[in-house]
């Protein structure tokens, strides 16, 4: 059961991952190169704030 899960998280994040550039590519490329603009120190805050969020979420799901 927990690999189900985890196939299905996946499956999840694969479909909101494409939503954008499917529907909007104008917007996904302008939002792409604005992040490419960023420095390391704002892409390491972005991703650790991701990593809170999830596991937070996770947390509190389980």
């Amino acid at each position: 059961m927990p690999a189900d899960a985890f196939w299905l998280a996946l499956a999840l994040v694969l479909i909101f991952e494409g939503l954008l550039p499917f529907i909007a590519p104008g917007v996904w490329r302008r939002m792409f190169s604005e992040i490419l603009k960023l420095q390391d120190g704002q892409l390491r805050f972005f991703g650790l704030l991701s990593l809170v969020s999830g596991l937070l979420l996770w947390w509190w799901l389980i």
